[in-house]
């Protein structure tokens, strides 16, 4: 799953939501004498929560049929894309899915972000900026940005890669991947609320 959808699947709270956000920069056991200095127990918690919930979405049979909708050329990256693309069809459809808004939710994530930019580690403080002052949340509705986020993906790493123009691949095959999306929702929503219930963290409202 993609930022936008980690924090859809987030419990309420400050913490538990910044945790749902770490989870893609903080790496290691949580067990650590460092990770417990430097985060409460809730940005803990919901880091791990974010972790079981990639492990469950990797192993979905649905998620697996996104996948395999991916030409044979791109598949190696085809997890990323994949991502993207789930984030792309939240965004769509948000308030099918969610109380508030889509840019009342954001706006208080950004807000949240630059509150305690300092708590975060130096990259996940990068990638704060750049989602702060162009909207990756709400930007991801359109394919536009879908397009220019996984460039720029292709263009971090060093070695040349098919994700360059990848959102083509959404564009050729829309119609299945809405319905692996719309699949999938219920699922990895009910996973993450049993989840948070485990972990002692509040229960998301999504």
């Amino acid at each position: 799953m993609n930022y936008l959808a980690h924090l859809y699947l987030s419990p309420p709270g400050e913490d538990a939501m910044l945790g749902s956000l770490l989870g893609d920069f903080v790496k290691g056991p949580l067990t650590s004498a460092e990770v417990s200095k430097q985060y409460s127990t809730d940005i803990t918690r919901a880091i791990e929560l974010h972790r079981r919930i990639d492990s469950f979405t990797d192993a979905h049979p649905v998620v697996t049929a996104s996948r395999n909708r991916v030409s044979s050329g791109r598949r190696r990256f085809a997890g990323v894309m994949i991502d993207m693309f789930y984030d792309h069809f939240l965004a769509k459809y948000w308030d099918e899915f969610h109380h508030r808004p889509l840019d009342a939710f954001t706006g208080d994530f950004y807000r949240l972000l630059q509150r305690r930019h300092t708590a975060l580690p130096e990259r996940a403080q990068r990638a704060a900026r750049f989602m702060v002052e162009l909207d990756w949340l709400g930007s991801y509705a359109q394919l536009e940005a879908v397009d220019t986020a996984l460039n720029r993906m292709s263009q971090r790493l060093r070695r040349t890669n098919t994700l360059i123009d990848s959102a083509e691949e959404l564009e050729h095959n829309y119609a299945a991947f809405e319905r692996d999306f719309r699949r999938f929702m219920p699922d990895v929503t009910d996973f993450a609320k049993t989840c948070a219930c485990r972990l002692s963290l509040p229960r998301p409202t999504a």
